[in-house]
């Protein structure tokens, strides 16, 4: 034990005992004085690296449509058919498969009927009735590493039109030549309508390019499509027409569903019109006339030297001649002069060779 009073050395000693004997060893520093501290410092973190411009984007879902190549997407699934084309209300059936043995299953997303999930290499969608108009079906395929792809299956849902009808807008009576007037063909309740191709016709031939419209309604719609025409004389009598029909692609049916119009007589009011050459020839016993048209009929008058004639339905060689046609229509009035040259009629020379017959037999039997 220490006793009190002796050195601070032989009290350290004392509580701790000799540096040589004791396992541990203990050295306490003296505290600083306030002038030895420095404040401590400050460390700067670098900011993050801004992005490059030429970092490569998030590696995109493996998702393809079905007619693209399945090496490209990394996701190796086949349909069949690889599009479907379908009537509304038809039934439909469609398979997906995999070749590979590293998925471990494959389904159908689809909105119409019960999901479809196989743990086979194929899977097959199928439904009675195909009752929506914006399906979009796709194959999904799992991978035993837990990742997915899918493929989508093209689907175009069509319905033929009800009824086609062919009209003149604004117009119900006859039209006049050289006006201008529009075509109008009505297509009722069809889809898809951007499927629809639409033809204009006058009597058998088609009237300038087939008609689309640019609308993605996938649902029936009705549509109407029209054409401006300049109708002439010829046109007087026509029937014009049009004809719809859908267009759906190598898939689709091989012969498109086609739906025509009623046909409509045009009515043309022109004229009028003399068509005859400035010289007639006509032969003697043969009727004078030359052929004037117009629609409503012209009122047709005959002038030889100013005097109304009648013409002469036996022509002689007396009615040879200049004349003048005169024909009066709802459009106004034309005049024609014809000169008129009648030719020696068959008739006349039988006459002749019958008579020398008879003369010659005559002189024949005064012989004998």
């Amino acid at each position: 034990m220490c006793a009190y009073g002796q050195p601070i050395t032989l009290l350290l000693f004392c509580l701790f005992g000799s540096a040589t004997s004791s396992p541990v060893s203990m050295h306490t520093s003296a505290p600083p004085f306030l002038s030895q501290i420095s404040p401590p410092s400050l460390t700067i973190l670098a900011p993050p690296p801004s992005p490059s411009l030429s970092s490569p984007p998030p590696t995109p879902s493996l998702t393809s449509n079905s007619g693209e190549s399945a090496e490209k997407v990394r996701c190796p699934l086949t349909m069949s058919p690889s599009t479907l084309v379908v009537r509304f209300g038809d039934p439909v059936t469609a398979n997906c498969s995999v070749a590979r043995m590293d998925f471990s299953g494959l389904g159908w997303e689809v909105s119409l009927g019960p999901p479809k999930l196989s743990m086979n290499s194929f899977v097959v969608w199928s439904v009675d009735r195909m009752t929506e108009w914006n399906e979009k079906p796709a194959c999904f395929a799992l991978t035993n590493h837990g990742g997915q792809c899918h493929v989508n299956l093209p689907l175009t849902v069509y319905k033929p039109p009800d009824s086609v009808s062919f009209s003149f807008v604004n117009q119900t009576g006859p039209m006049f030549e050289g006006h201008q007037y529009t075509l109008q063909c009505t297509v009722e309740d069809v889809a898809p309508v951007e499927n629809l191709i639409v033809t204009f016709y006058r009597g058998q031939t088609a009237l300038g390019k087939p008609q689309s419209i640019n609308n993605t309604e996938k649902k029936p719609v009705t549509e109407d499509f029209t054409l401006n025409i300049t109708p002439s004389k010829e046109d007087d009598g026509v029937q014009y027409w049009c004809e719809a029909k859908l267009e759906l692609g190598p898939a689709g049916i091989q012969d498109p569903p086609v739906v025509r119009s009623e046909k409509l007589t045009a009515h043309v009011l022109f004229g009028p019109q003399i068509l005859c050459p400035t010289k007639l020839q006509v032969t003697e016993g043969e009727h004078l006339s030359c052929e004037v048209r117009g629609n409503p009929p012209p009122l047709v008058t005959w002038f030889r030297e100013g005097q109304v004639v009648a013409l002469p339905t036996n022509s002689a060689r007396k009615d040879a001649g200049k004349y003048t046609v005169s024909a009066k229509g709802q459009f106004g009035l034309k005049n024609f002069t014809v000169e008129v040259e009648v030719l020696a009629g068959s008739g006349t020379t039988n006459s002749c060779r019958h008579f020398l017959l008879a003369c010659l037999l005559i002189q024949m039997i005064n012989c004998l």
